[in-house]
């Protein structure tokens, strides 16, 4: 599998196929049993700190400290990555995920939605060059959707190499170059995004599946 810089792609598959285990493997938190990464066009077996740097995940777990507050985690956030102009680019995340009235109070009085929309700024604080999402609209209300789709849209359109798995096949199809689908940790099926239809990519999916 290869993924173009500036590529989005979602992958697809049914519960079992493989998707978070792939996941973690391109996030360097667990090496493969067989083959080779490449990211970047470097091993990762050789430079994980410099490519852990060019990555941001959102996945079920926001990774957030509950007792900080909002501005405290992505101030300790940004910090690991160096970030330059550190605060003011607190400031601008914060209001790109509509948090800015949030800003100093502690995370454990957030709601669920509010949660996953800090762990957004938190992963894109750094401004990654690539942008890993692991099922990132389950427990979202509609606000947060929206939110999470501006972003992401906004990542596209400066050329962020974006790699989506999800079982929300709208979602997965809406912004998509490439639809992977994965079945017992194998590619099964690669398709373009554009010009797909949600029909046709339901039909491909249950005929890869083996579901009917």
């Amino acid at each position: 599998m290869h993924i173009k810089p500036g590529e989005f792609v979602s992958v697809l598959g049914p519960n079992g196929a493989g998707k978070t285990t792939l996941l973690k493997v391109l996030t360097l938190l667990t090496p493969p049993s067989e083959g080779q990464v490449h990211i970047a066009g470097r091993k990762v077996s050789e430079e994980q700190l410099a490519l852990r740097k060019k990555m941001g995940v959102i996945s079920h777990n926001t990774f957030l400290y509950a007792n900080l507050t909002a501005y405290e985690n992505l101030l300790f956030y940004g910090r690991m990555y160096d970030v330059p102009r550190l605060k003011d680019r607190v400031k601008e995340v914060i209001s790109e995920v509509g948090l800015q009235y949030s800003l100093n109070d502690p995370v454990r009085t957030f709601s669920r939605g509010m949660q996953q929309r800090l762990a957004i700024a938190r992963a894109i604080v750094h401004n990654p060059d690539i942008l890993f999402l692991d099922e990132p609209y389950t427990g979202l209300d509609q606000h947060a959707i929206k939110i999470l789709n501006q972003v992401l849209l906004s990542l596209t359109n400066q050329d962020r190499t974006i790699f989506l798995i999800t079982h929300n096949f709208e979602q997965g199809l809406s912004m998509s170059d490439r639809i992977v689908i994965l079945v017992k940790g194998k590619i099964v099926c690669e398709m373009p995004g554009k010009d797909l239809t949600l029909e046709d990519l339901q039909k491909t999916y249950l005929k890869c599946v083996g579901e009917k």
